[in-house]
């Protein structure tokens, strides 16, 4: 028989100050990256630089906590958090990346359609019948038929209404003056629409599917982190 004597060490690390230098700060920076999905697809300058500003910020939090710990050689619990949000606040920038070139192509068919409407427009606004247009000119037509001229045919005409013709030659700035109103109109009418169009458009599907996935996937990631780790 001999004395023995036990010691038993229990070493408990307090986690409050990790959350407050590393997980919130980090935290904090990946859901910043979520409020460029609530921004203007067409403000570039302030979805870029606050993009580019987690971006760095995460990096600047990465490279303080490994100088602050030991170097070891395997993957620390605190390396998966920040990487992982590393990888999140980066695919918010991929992301406007690609919002960006879609609607650069949508802008482009939509400038293309304009052209192609414009041009047609025109084609039917130089097939008017001489013969409507004088009548219209007289006074007798209001504004509302000058703008479906299109479609009327020419008629035969009598003496009397050659007649007319002939007086009328002699004018012929009234018509186009009058006819550059009525194209003016519609052209404007057009522009009102368009832009009514794009102010409904103005959101890019891709940013309002990002709004649901990347929040909840990352609330996915903290649940499965903290119920391992904890």
């Amino acid at each position: 028989w001999y004395n023995r004597l036990y010691i038993n060490f229990t070493l408990r690390r307090h986690i409050f100050f990790f959350l407050l230098q590393t997980y919130f700060p980090a935290t904090l920076m990946v859901m910043l990256s979520w409020v460029s999905f609530w921004i203007d697809r067409r403000a570039v300058p302030a979805r870029v630089s606050l993009g580019i500003t987690t971006v760095l910020t995460m990096s600047t939090i990465i490279t303080g906590v490994n100088a602050s710990m030991p170097r070891v050689s395997y993957i620390k619990a605190v390396d998966i958090y920040l990487w992982v949000s590393f990888v999140f606040v980066f695919l918010s920038v991929l992301e406007y990346a690609a919002v960006n070139y879609l609607s650069t192509v949508q802008d482009r068919r939509e400038r293309k359609m304009r052209e192609r409407a414009r041009s047609q427009s025109l084609a039917c606004t130089c097939g008017i019948s001489h013969t409507r247009t004088m009548t219209m000119l007289d006074g007798t037509y209001s504004e509302a038929d000058t703008n479906s001229l299109a479609g009327y045919t020419e008629d035969p005409m009598g003496p009397e209404e050659e007649q007319e013709m002939h007086g009328m030659s002699e004018k012929p700035e009234h018509m186009v003056v009058h006819l550059s109103v009525s194209s003016e109109s519609t052209a404007t009418k057009k522009k009102r629409s368009l832009r009514t169009l794009n102010i409904i458009q103005n959101t890019h599907a891709i940013d309002k599917y990002s709004r649901m996935i990347f929040p909840g996937s990352y609330i996915f990631f903290n649940l499965i982190y903290w119920s391992v780790y904890c």
